[in-house]
């Protein structure tokens, strides 16, 4: 009878325990979608996509903005917030935005020195050109997109969250961006063109290494930077594995997972 109690008592505790403790605070992200040169019909698609993925899995809630008033530091009127109440912000943008010198240190900072994280997507690349900082950041900028169509996909790193969970290779359609300002030094590639998939002999293409990487990770200061170029076309966001990939490539940037973003050359 003794033992009977002591194991009633027992599961009472456990059950107000696991009672009284509080559901996990969800992360913070700030998605900008602002363009000031070529317009990608995705950008909403793309930035739904994250909302819902970080609804559905209840470890996140998404800011979606058009403007770029949230990236500062500074105290804003209208209980407006600042990045000091993000733990990661992901830009689906083109060319030079609207951020003064102050906001694109807070930005930086953020990153670097706060240990935050920062996503890209897409066009991303395709921004801030006047801006060496930011493509220091990213790992690279835009330079051309010399082929949309049925692609191989290389996966490169397997035990990467964001990646582990595709074969080791897989077919998609999409536009496809080479890069200028990127090495391997400076950044993990996880996914990349396979050159045997692709004409070469194309006018635009501009690399004769064969070297067209997809998606990288690097870290930056003490912060997390990921960056995946697919995602101009709607259908791409709509496939699970894509999806996936998104749900843990944020969890990653966030610092809710670990994962290894060191270069190899």
């Amino acid at each position: 009878m003794k033992t009977c109690r002591h194991i009633a008592l027992a599961i009472l505790v456990v059950a107000i325990a696991a009672w009284s403790q509080e559901p996990p605070k969800r992360k913070k992200l700030l998605a900008i979608g602002q363009s000031n040169g070529f317009q990608h019909d995705a950008v909403s698609h793309g930035l739904a996509t994250v909302w819902k993925i970080g609804q559905e899995s209840g470890l996140w809630d998404t800011y979606i903005r058009t403007d770029t008033q949230l990236i500062t530091k500074k105290k804003l009127p209208n209980n407006a917030r600042n990045l000091d109440y993000f733990d990661a912000v992901i830009f689906y943008t083109t060319l030079e935005l609207d951020l003064n010198a102050d906001q694109k240190a807070d930005l930086l900072s953020f990153v670097k020195d706060d240990g935050k994280g920062f996503l890209g997507t897409h066009s991303a690349t395709d921004t801030f050109y006047q801006w060496p900082e930011y493509g220091e950041m990213i790992g690279g900028y835009f330079d051309n997109h010399p082929w949309h169509q049925k692609v191989t996909i290389n996966v490169e790193d397997r035990k990467f969250p964001a990646t582990e969970h595709f074969p080791k290779s897989f077919e998609i359609t999409d536009e496809i961006y080479q890069f200028k300002n990127y090495s391997r030094d400076r950044v993990r590639v996880l996914m990349s063109i396979d050159p045997n998939s692709v004409d070469l002999t194309k006018k635009e293409v501009h690399r004769t290494d064969k070297d067209f990487a997809v998606t990288w990770a690097r870290n930056y200061g003490n912060g997390r930077v990921f960056y995946s170029s697919l995602g101009h076309r709607e259908e791409v966001w709509n496939r699970p594995d894509m999806q996936k990939m998104w749900l843990e490539a944020v969890k990653w940037a966030m610092g809710m997972t670990k994962g290894d973003a060191t270069p190899r050359p």
